[in-house]
């Protein structure tokens, strides 16, 4: 080997190493991310020609003119492109800095353009090669692209002897630049694609150290703040900061609402002191412009406001906030002076910050569905009662005159009746007590209607403690007697069933009287519109009820439940 060939390889490994710079300078930024997965979407693509052809263009610039050509790196750019991006990628970036390179001039620019543009479809090859195999991680392996990029080099030589005439000056040329080139753009290939490989390593592992800490987090403090941020929570909010305190490992973690701080731990807890006002006027800052607060220390000046001594020296400050994006709190990450905020840290707080204030969002959310179900239930026995009561007072009166005896069976009925009403506070009950409830109602309705009322139950035992709604069957029965069977001359049959159907309860009330028809406004009435109502809020849209009617025949009310216990 010469003592020239010596030297160009030299320096063109010393170009080699400004071009690695620059690509390793660029590797820090969001341009390169598309480049750090097998590209297939046009967004990406277009990345990646416009990266590779940047390179491409910069490797025959920064190249050395020998004998009125130039030994360059420029096909680490084309290799790379195709690579990266395929063929149709390879190609267009092997057009590109060949056309910039035949634009050059020189006795070599046409074949050193043919052998660009043949380098980038080299690499393309190789990318379908691998992507058709399954083997999408050889793509992203420096030795594999450094011995590409060397094929590539080898084929640019082989097109420079068969094109560039006369035939000893090309061989003089290919002798001379044959091992530096092969060398410098080999070495490049292989250093670039470790440089993307490191890069997207670190990606990964922070977020897969994102993503642990989020999960762990998540699961640690799961409905310990559904109950919001109110002093009667402080125990749950003081376990909150300790989980956050421990998975984040910052100096300290600090919770409050908008008045007071709530929960404090870590560095300075000596004078931080749950339930003391909030003093920090960046604290105040945060709640009141509903903005993060990071002050760092230094552009942003951080002391604390208890204790001048306080270790304390940097503070990230994110707002919880409602539904209506008002502030309800604040999640406060401290570090002390000997400790910089961590990048995944401070992303992770403001992560953090949207969790708590969904959990609490998540609180009200139950604690209005639990005030709204309850409502409901009343409502249901408001409308029940007053209306029930007068009737069944009414066939008490003439009942007591012709049968005593049954007179008290009707008065133990309407007693049961009301106190299943006084003591099923709760939204749910199981059949059995909905069929109990029921019973008494009729027994008092078939006193009523003597003997133009019969009724047949049909409840096999085993679906006896499938639950359902409280006050589901009630108004059904009512409205087939109000709105049914009361209205015959003859008598009325009103008959109760259940079974079971694809792991669903279908219970159903069916009236011999086929007088329904649907009101011109929507809706059956106040109560059977809260049961329709009640059972698809809880259970979702496949559940609810449906009514059939053969006029004049029956009309049949079924409700669909889940069959659970």
């Amino acid at each position: 080997m010469s003592v020239s060939t010596v030297a160009l390889s030299l320096t063109l490994l010393q170009q080699t190493c400004v071009y690695l710079v620059i690509a390793y300078l660029l590797a820090g930024t969001r341009i390169f991310i598309p480049l750090m997965h097998v590209t297939i979407r046009l967004p990406q693509r277009a990345t990646c020609y416009a990266v590779c052809s940047l390179f491409c263009i910069m490797g025959t610039y920064l190249g050395l003119k020998i004998d009125d050509s130039i030994a360059h790196t420029r096909t680490i750019g084309a290799v790379l492109g195709g690579i990266l991006g395929g063929p149709w990628v390879g190609l267009a970036v092997g057009f590109t800095g060949g056309l910039h390179r035949l634009s050059l001039g020189g006795s070599s620019a046409v074949p050193c353009t043919i052998a660009t543009i043949v380098g980038g479809l080299i690499g393309g090859g190789f990318h379908r090669y691998m992507i058709q195999r399954g083997k999408a991680a050889t793509v992203f392996r420096p030795i594999p692209v450094a011995a590409v990029t060397l094929l590539a080099i080898v084929v640019e030589m082989l097109i420079l002897l068969l094109v560039l005439k006369p035939a000893p000056a090309a061989y003089h040329l290919v002798e001379q630049i044959a091992f530096p080139m092969a060398l410098a753009n080999t070495l490049g290939a292989g250093m670039f694609m470790r440089i993307l490989v490191d890069r997207r390593k670190l990606y990964e592992r922070q977020s897969s150290v994102f993503s642990t800490k989020a999960l762990a987090i998540a699961a640690r403090v799961e409905g310990l703040l559904r109950d919001g941020l109110n002093q009667d929570a402080g125990a749950r909010v003081a376990k909150v900061a300790k989980v956050i305190y421990e998975e984040t490992g910052v100096g300290a973690v600090a919770i409050t609402d908008t008045q007071q701080l709530v929960a404090f731990i870590g560095i300075g807890a000596d004078h931080h002191l749950p339930g003391t006002p909030i003093a920090s006027k960046l604290t105040l800052q945060a709640i009141e412009r509903n903005e993060v607060v990071y002050a760092d220390g230094n552009e942003i000046a951080y002391r604390c406001s208890i204790h001048p001594k306080c270790p304390l020296a940097s503070s990230l400050i994110i707002p919880l906030s409602d539904e209506e994006n008002h502030v309800i709190g604040t999640i406060k990450l401290y570090e002390p002076r000997s400790r910089l905020f961590s990048t995944i840290n401070r992303t992770l707080g403001e992560g953090i910050a949207r969790l708590l204030s969904n959990q609490i969002l998540a609180g009200r959310y139950m604690r209005q569905r639990e005030m709204l179900a309850q409502s409901e239930i009343k409502l249901l026995q408001a409308q029940v009662n007053p209306h029930f009561l007068f009737n069944a007072l009414n066939t008490l009166i003439a009942v007591i005159r012709r049968d005593p005896e049954k007179a008290c069976m009707l008065v133990f009925s309407l007693s049961t009746f009301f106190r299943n009403n006084l003591k099923r506070p709760s939204e749910e009950a199981c059949l059995s007590e909905e069929i109990a409830h029921v019973s008494s109602y009729l027994v008092i309705e078939q006193a009523r209607f003597l003997d133009r009322l019969e009724v047949e139950f049909d409840v096999p035992d085993k679906l006896q403690h499938v639950r359902l709604p409280a006050f589901s069957l009630q108004p059904v029965v009512e409205n087939a007697i109000k709105h049914g069977t009361s209205q015959l001359l003859g008598v009325g049959r009103v008959r109760i069933s259940a079974c079971e159907q694809d792991g669903d309860l279908l219970l159903s009330v069916e009236d011999n009287a086929g007088l329904y028809s649907p009101p011109a406004g929507g809706g059956d009435g106040l109560g059977v519109n809260l049961v329709r109502r009640r059972i698809a809020n809880r259970y979702g849209p496949r559940y609810g009820m449906e009514v059939e009617c053969e006029p004049e025949v029956l009309t049949r009310v079924t409700l669909r439940v889940p069959c659970t216990p």
